[in-house]
């Protein structure tokens, strides 16, 4: 579903960016996407979803290049940032509109799927309102729903647990594995070790720009070890 292969992406006057970075995301994967503060992350995700050109390297989402053929990229997927930065002006419902509107979501369709999600995730009763007034979580909630209006093939987020409530963030996991069960795949940046432990079947960790393990999560992590042991482990080489 996703293949990024020798991906190179460095920032101007500076020696920050990530470097040959090679990853494969398969249907049904979900896939954790973990470093430090500063190590890629975003700037990977971001490369990768069209927002950010690149110096070198292919992404294929779908058997699509992007740099080929970005619209019909982005009609397949969906991104969740890691800050909700939308518009405030809107209320929560017209926002979700727009969005079915950008994906052509069917009016059948995006009224079924608001009222599920909405639901779900507690939040109907404040579609009517300025999204100004909503709180973090709340424009975090909103922005996840956005993301599921079209089905996508193909779930990036950026650190998407960050301001969400404890039942919030089991609901977000229980719609990751029933994506995944319907032939979506999900690549998501987390600092949560543990949810990422327990939910993914697969991991990558990123240190300074670079790749320095990914595969599955059983093989990667080992017997009798734990993601956050390894993690600290990894990091903490040549400090």
């Amino acid at each position: 579903m996703l293949v990024i292969k020798n991906l190179t992406k460095i920032y101007k006057g500076t020696d920050k960016g990530v470097s040959d970075i090679t990853l494969h995301v398969e249907k049904g994967d979900i896939y954790a996407f973990i470093g430090h503060n500063g190590a890629g992350k975003t700037t990977l995700l971001k490369a990768v979803t069209g927002i950010h050109g690149f110096d070198a390297g292919t992404v294929e989402i779908d058997g699509i290049d992007i740099t080929k053929d970005p619209i019909e990229v982005k009609r397949r997927i969906a991104y969740v940032p890691d800050n909700p930065d939308i518009y405030e002006f809107m209320t929560g419902i017209q926002y979700l509109n727009f969005i079915a509107d950008i994906f052509g979501v069917s009016a059948a369709d995006r009224e079924a799927r608001i009222r599920e999600y909405g639901d779900r995730f507690e939040i109907t009763g404040a579609l009517g309102d300025l999204i100004s007034g909503y709180s973090h979580g709340m424009k975090q909630k909103l922005v996840l729903i956005s993301a599921l209006l079209h089905e996508p093939k193909l779930l990036i987020m950026d650190e998407p647990f960050v301001g969400l409530d404890p039942k919030a963030a089991f609901l977000l996991k229980e719609c990751m594995h029933k994506l995944t069960e319907q032939g979506c795949a999900i690549f998501f940046s987390t600092h949560v070790l543990d949810v990422a432990e327990k939910l993914c079947n697969k991991v990558a960790i990123i240190k300074e720009g670079h790749l320095i393990a990914d595969g599955l999560m059983s093989e990667v992590v080992g017997d009798g070890a734990s993601l956050e042991s390894l993690f600290m482990e990894t990091v903490s080489e040549g400090e």
